[in-house]
């Protein structure tokens, strides 16, 4: 399928585009469109829309202070923003509690002032960080602390770029969301940060299922397309973590509804792994071609096969890498309904939402920019049920 970037532009002024977050987590604006049908709410109401007999998932990747600033004895700034960890392992919660060194893949900010083999230092904290390769950087300590401990003290919370300012205190808290736990994310899960826990009481008490899992967001969420043919696009690849009483939850609901591109991301990389294990191929790695070449099965027989393998293996837990690339001619197989915020012009998810609800994609952005809605990560909401 030929698609064309041009089709999923769309004109946001600079001053829709919220800088700050609302003073009040859930006194944002809530559109929710409903098989067609638009309506405007406050992001508190959302307990009343979300149908009795929903399962609601959410993404608990927990944001970490990605951004390092470091500075060379000449007084260059060198800012290390960090992507994946490498060593002494490539999963975020070991490398979290490394207590002596730990090397990551990095974006390398005044990169031509940093020579490869030397170590920038922050001696107050006996820390050295060295540049090796172009894009990898080993820090070393003896502070006794873990890693985690470590950049509470020397990282700053990673604000999207096109938020354009310094990070403050209250960001700290509220660049995150009221229910974070995985440390690993360089970008918050931004559809959960309009959750508080009195809506996530009310949604107990009015019995509806709510469920939790994990994709450790990418900076390769802000990567622009730069394809005229998007399906040309190279996707990020993040990664993801499902538990068995998660896929349990999902084989019992009729009507899952996700928080976030991420979750969705997350769930319909569950169903295509099932479908791999029924090929023989229990690699936990989807592809961005997988959805579009393997030849899809139900939805029982895809978790059920999960579950099976998970079973053999002793897993409770299992991890795996995404690159599901989700844009229109995508059929969902898992997902019923989306709580999202509102994308950027061409992006890969401005993509996914126009996968999930068609054309209309247009009219709910339209509806969003004459209602003066606020835009982006720290932006309003809306709940789509197609």
């Amino acid at each position: 399928m030929d698609l064309k970037l041009d089709d999923f532009l769309y004109d946001l002024p600079e001053g829709k585009i919220a800088k700050h977050p609302l003073e009040n987590r859930s006194s944002s604006k809530l559109l929710f469109f409903d098989h067609g049908s638009i309506s405007h709410h406050t992001f508190f109401n959302i307990t009343e829309l979300i149908p009795k007999d929903s399962l609601l998932i959410f993404n608990d990747t927990k944001v970490i202070p990605a951004r390092v600033i470091m500075h060379r004895e000449t007084g260059a700034r060198i800012e290390i923003f960090l992507l994946e960890p490498i060593l002494p392992s490539k999963a975020h919660e070991e490398v979290m509690h490394a207590t002596v060194s730990t090397t990551w893949k990095c974006m390398i900010g005044n990169a031509k002032k940093w020579k490869e083999n030397t170590p920038l230092y922050l001696k107050e904290l006996n820390l050295s960080a060295t540049r090796i390769g172009d894009d990898q950087v080993q820090f070393e300590w003896d502070s006794g602390q873990t890693f985690s401990e470590l950049l509470l003290e020397i990282g700053k919370v990673p604000l999207p770029p096109y938020i354009n300012r310094e990070a403050t205190e209250l960001d700290e808290k509220r660049y995150q969301t009221v229910y974070s736990k995985a440390k690993g994310a360089v970008a918050a899960p931004t559809a959960g940060l309009h959750f508080t826990d009195d809506i996530l009481s009310e949604l107990a008490n009015k019995g509806i299922q709510t469920d939790y899992l994990t994709l450790h967001v990418s900076a390769g969420t802000f990567q622009p397309i730069k394809e005229k043919n998007i399906a040309n696009h190279p996707m990020h690849n993040e990664k993801i973590w499902v538990s068995k009483e998660n896929i349990s939850h999902i084989l019992s609901s009729e009507k899952l509804i996700v928080v976030g591109t991420t979750a969705m991301r997350t769930i319909e990389s569950l169903y295509w792994y099932g479908v791999k294990i029924l090929g023989n191929d229990s690699e936990f790695f989807i592809s961005k071609e997988d959805p579009y070449q393997l030849q899809p099965v139900s939805k029982e027989q895809s978790l059920n096969a999960v579950l099976d393998h998970m079973t053999k293996n002793g897993l409770d837990r299992i991890g795996g890498q995404t690159e599901i690339f989700i844009y229109p001619g995508y059929t969902f197989r898992l997902c019923k309904g989306l709580v999202t915020n509102y994308h950027l012009p061409g992006s890969t998810l401005i993509l996914l939402v126009a996968a999930f609800v068609g054309k209309d994609w247009r009219k709910i952005y339209g509806e969003a920019l004459s209602n003066n809605y606020r835009f982006l990560s720290y932006g309003d909401s809306s709940l789509l049920i197609p």
